[in-house]
């Protein structure tokens, strides 16, 4: 952080064209008060140029190590893919810089063990960025959910997200650089459950089917059913080969149940008074 000006200037690692999230990232820390986009590393040297279009006050680096020598950086923003996350949050906390790093943080167990314990070393903040933790239907169903008043205490919950379909021929379904079918949209599933019900968990049963496309090395179909130590059970479900469908959320508790169908509005039935209610909320 700059002594005069208390700004946090923050610089994008990663400016890939995919989902042009290094441009995503840059917006939103502009708009946040007290932090600042002030800089971008890509290995390729056209995304350099596509970051100088977007943002002409931008340095730009292609090399990590030469931008980490930059004393005007104070936060580094990681968007790189989900296997090299390890290896450069290390190498940024090492030099000083605090690191958000887009979801999933990394791996392995072992490799978030190493990233904790360099940000403790160097006394840096060390965090994961969960984008869809703030989507508006989400945060309608958290706090319908948090308020218990119409659900009471959570004791099952199922999650889902896929359908049928070729999951796509890039990194992303390449289980050595991706992590799996979990770590890419299953990351936010696992954020959205976590938050609904934030206990500790108690144990973890995972699934998983390979079956149909043989072409990429990431699961067909991947589910994880969650035991949390107040007996609350969750049930996430990630999947390429579901021919039928289910709702996105389907969540029971003492007092009532929500489910979202993957329509606005959702839907929570409860008792009111003594007589059983139908409500919907968006």
């Amino acid at each position: 952080m700059s002594k005069k000006s208390k700004t946090v200037r923050c610089a994008m690692l990663g400016y890939g064209g995919a989902f042009n999230m290094g441009k995503g990232h840059s917006d939103w820390i502009n708009s946040a008060p007290g932090m600042e986009a002030v800089a971008a590393c890509d290995l390729d040297p056209k995304r350099m140029e596509a970051a100088k279009e977007d943002f002409p006050n931008f340095r730009t680096y292609t090399d990590p190590s030469k931008m980490l020598e930059d004393d005007g950086i104070d936060l580094v923003v990681i968007i790189t893919p989900h296997n090299t996350h390890a290896d450069l949050a290390i190498q940024c906390l090492n030099a000083g810089k605090h690191v958000v790093i887009e979801k999933p943080m990394c791996l392995t167990v072992a490799e978030a063990t190493a990233m904790i314990e360099a940000g403790k070393k160097n006394n840096v903040v060390l965090t994961t960025f969960h984008n869809r933790r703030h989507d508006g239907d989400f945060m309608a169903i958290r706090e319908v959910v948090a308020e218990k008043k119409l659900l009471g205490e959570i004791f099952h919950l199922e999650a889902y997200m896929g359908g049928y379909g070729h999951p796509g021929h890039w990194w992303r379904t390449e289980k050595a650089i991706s992590g799996g079918c979990f770590y890419d949209w299953g990351a936010h599933i696992v954020d959205w459950v976590l938050q609904l019900i934030p206990e500790k968990m108690e144990s973890i049963t995972g699934f998983f089917h390979k079956r149909v496309w043989q072409d990429v090395t990431n699961e067909d179909q991947t589910q994880a059913v969650i035991r949390f130590k107040n007996g609350a059970m969750a049930d996430i479900q990630m999947t390429t080969i579901a021919a039928v469908k289910k709702p996105r959320f389907r969540i029971l508790g003492t007092k009532g149940g929500l489910i979202d169908d993957w329509k606005d509005p959702f839907t929570v039935n409860t008792e009111i008074d003594g007589i059983r209610a139908e409500m919907q909320f968006k």
